[in-house]
């Protein structure tokens, strides 16, 4: 499964990165917000460390405003995803774009015949929102399953892009559904390296190494 972090901030991708942690990147307005900047400006420079697709998000509401958007998105590197709504007028602009031979990302997915519909219209990307429908007591993980059976039944080729992962579990419950990609915020990726056991056999090994009175350098 590939990583991809949500975030717009530089220095957490740049540190995640050359961890070898990021495949890609995802940003939306609320994250270009909350980092401050341009949004051509910080996208640009995301892109200059990141090899893997970077979802730049469009705002306009109808499709041939999107289109535009999104073209002006694909000017700032090769490897922009144009990030469009899961609407009658994203998935229109998603035909174009994909026709043009652009990576899009339609995201705001909630139900597996959205996701059909945006395969159809031949997204490179179908980013089904885990944790907001857990919010609403659905099971944001059932939806993940749904749309991998479905596209396995018909060999579409759109990659199913984990979004809204809260916690370390829907990283492991997306990874066993079959998801292609999760995006998950740095802090997430950063947790799942931790664990209890780990940390205690840790202070264990040390305890004991102190005892030996040894050094290695």
């Amino acid at each position: 499964m590939k990583f991809f972090v949500d975030t717009a901030d530089v220095a957490a991708i740049r540190e995640l990165h050359e961890l070898g942690m990021v495949d890609g990147v995802t940003t939306n307005p609320s994250l270009i917000l909350k980092s401050g900047r341009n949004i051509l400006e910080v996208t640009k420079e995301i892109c200059s460390i990141v090899d893997g697709p970077v979802s730049a998000e469009v705002v306009a509401l109808e499709a041939d405003a999107m289109i535009a958007e999104g073209l002006k998105l694909a000017e700032i590197a090769p490897n922009i995803a144009i990030k469009l709504p899961l609407t009658w007028d994203g998935l229109k602009a998603c035909k174009h774009l994909t026709d043009k031979g652009h990576m899009v990302n339609v995201t705001l997915c909630f139900s597996a015949n959205q996701a059909l519909l945006a395969a159809k219209a031949g997204a490179t990307f179908i980013s089904p929102f885990i944790g907001r429908l857990d919010d609403i007591n659905l099971d944001g993980m059932e939806l993940i399953r749904d749309i991998r059976e479905i596209y396995d039944n018909y060999d579409f080729k759109t990659q199913i892009l984990s979004a809204s992962v809260r916690t370390v579990n829907h990283v492991r419950e997306a990874a066993l559904a079959g998801s292609d990609v999760m995006t998950a915020p740095p802090e997430v990726i950063q947790k799942l390296a931790q664990h209890p056991l780990t940390d205690a056999g840790l202070a264990q090994f040390m305890k004991d190494w102190e005892k030996t009175g040894q050094k290695i350098i």
